[in-house]
């Protein structure tokens, strides 16, 4: 199936501290910077790889852009930054965090939205939204076998599905 030529960044978004509110934040953030965001559901997903009693919000997000890999990365440093994470903490992967974006892989040609999610990342508990989205911005068909959660920003609602959403540029 061909599909336009689109290039940019596969990240993954998460929070598991008032994550309704900071995920909402950083989708905001988000298309302040950037006009368009496709994105995956939103799923609810106990910790990995840490001792916490907080579970997490975490989605699939693709950003067409064609800005620098390290000019989007301290771009998402600073929003993480702003939402209370300490990134000099050195254990700060393994603590509660109200944001974490993680640039996952550059989308530079159309068969790249075909990949697998595990030649990806090894963070399995992304494969599904991983999926999600590739497969929704290649008009494939997808299968989700665990519901998505629901986030409003005035509005604008997200989460339960795939989705792309725009900048509202005439909001004054």
């Amino acid at each position: 199936m061909q599909i336009d030529h689109k290039t940019g960044y596969l990240m993954g978004v998460g929070s598991n501290l008032s994550p309704h509110q900071n995920i909402a934040q950083i989708i905001e953030e988000l298309l302040q910077q950037f006009s368009q965001l496709s994105l995956s559901r939103i799923l609810h997903i106990p910790p990995v790889g840490m001792n916490s009693q907080h579970d997490f919000l975490n989605m699939a997000v693709f950003i067409e852009t064609d800005i620098a890999k390290t000019e989007l990365k301290a771009f998402c440093n600073d929003l993480e930054t702003q939402l209370g994470r300490d990134r000099n903490d050195p254990a700060s992967k393994i603590k509660d965090r109200a944001a974490d974006l993680d640039i996952l892989f550059q989308i530079t040609h159309n068969d790249d939205f075909q990949r697998p999610a595990n030649s990806i990342t090894d963070e399995y508990f992304l494969y599904p939204v991983i999926d999600e989205l590739l497969a929704y911005l290649s008009n494939r068909p997808f299968r989700s076998l665990q519901a998505g959660v629901e986030i409003k920003i005035d509005d604008l609602t997200f989460g339960e599905t795939a989705t792309t959403i725009n900048r509202n540029t005439t909001a004054g």
